[in-house]
C-alpha cells in the first residue's frame, strides 16, 4: 500500500491530488484511507488537525467532490479525475428523464428537485421541504440521497452550524447538498466532453500505477 502518514489538512490536499479517489474509512485493499493516513488521535477534536472536519472542507473550498458515491460510503473524488469518475460511474441520463421512465424511485427525485431549487439546502430545511420529518419517513429520506449521491448527481457541499433563537451553537452541524452541475461550474472544473470507454481507460491507466494487484482488481470490478 502507498506509505502515506499525514497531519494536516495541506498534505491531506496532496495526498487527494496524487491518488485521485480517496475513501475516508478503508474500502479497497493495500489503498490508503483519509482514516489509515492520519493519526487516530486527532479524530472528532475539532482542532485544525481533525480529519473529521477536513471532509467537507475539502468540498466547501472546491479542493473534492465529497459524497458516499461508491458502495455506500464516503469518499473524496479529485478536481482532475471528477470528470472521468463521473462519466463511468454516472448516469448519462436527466435525472428527470430517469425518474419518468422508472428508473429512479419519487423519494430520489423529490429530493432532487428540491436541491436543485435551493443549492446547499441542509439536510433539516430539505426533510420539512420534502415533508420527511416523521421518523417513519427517515429511512426513504437516507436512501434518496444515497441513490443520487452514487449516480454522482448530487455531492455534499459543506455542514451547516445548528444554531438556537439567539444564535448559539446548538447540537450537531448539518450537511448540506447541491447538485453536481451547481458545484463544478461554481468552482470551475472542466465539464470534459469524452466517451465512457475513453474516461474508463484513463482512470485503469491512472489506477494501475498507484494500486496493488488486489485493489486493481477492486477498481476493476468497480468500473468495468
Amino acid at each position: 500500500m502507498l506509505d502515506y502518514k499525514i497531519k494536516t489538512y495541506e498534505e491531506a490536499i496532496d495526498i487527494v491530488n496524487e491518488v485521485g479517489l480517496l475513501p475516508l474509512a478503508p474500502l479497497f485493499p493495500d489503498y490508503p484511507s483519509l482514516s489509515s493516513i492520519t493519526v487516530k488521535e486527532n479524530w472528532y477534536t475539532e482542532t485544525e488537525f481533525d480529519p473529521w472536519g477536513w471532509r467537507t472542507r475539502f468540498a466547501a473550498d472546491g479542493i473534492a467532490a465529497y459524497g458516499k458515491f461508491v458502495k455506500k460510503k464516503s469518499v473524496l473524488i479529485s478536481r482532475e479525475l471528477l470528470p472521468y469518475i463521473r462519466t463511468v460511474l454516472g448516469n448519462p441520463m436527466s435525472v428527470k428523464d430517469r425518474y419518468y421512465n422508472g428508473m429512479l424511485l419519487k423519494d430520489a427525485f423529490d429530493l432532487h428537485s428540491h436541491i436543485l431549487q435551493e443549492e446547499g439546502i441542509d439536510t433539516r430545511l430539505l426533510r420539512a421541504k420534502a415533508d420527511m420529518k416523521a421518523k417513519e419517513k427517515k429511512k426513504a429520506f437516507d436512501n434518496g440521497l444515497l441513490e443520487l449521491q452514487a449516480s454522482l448527481d448530487i455531492v455534499v457541499s459543506g455542514t451547516k452550524e445548528k444554531q438556537n433563537a439567539i444564535g448559539e451553537k446548538n447540537g450537531w452541524n448539518s450537511t448540506s447538498y447541491e447538485t453536481i452541475e451547481h458545484w463544478t461550474e461554481k468552482n470551475k472544473i472542466e465539464n470534459i466532453e469524452i466517451d465512457r470507454e475513453e474516461a474508463l481507460q484513463k482512470l485503469l491507466q491512472h489506477f494501475s500505477v498507484i494500486s496493488s494487484p488486489e485493489s486493481m482488481k477492486k477498481f476493476q470490478k468497480l468500473f468495468l
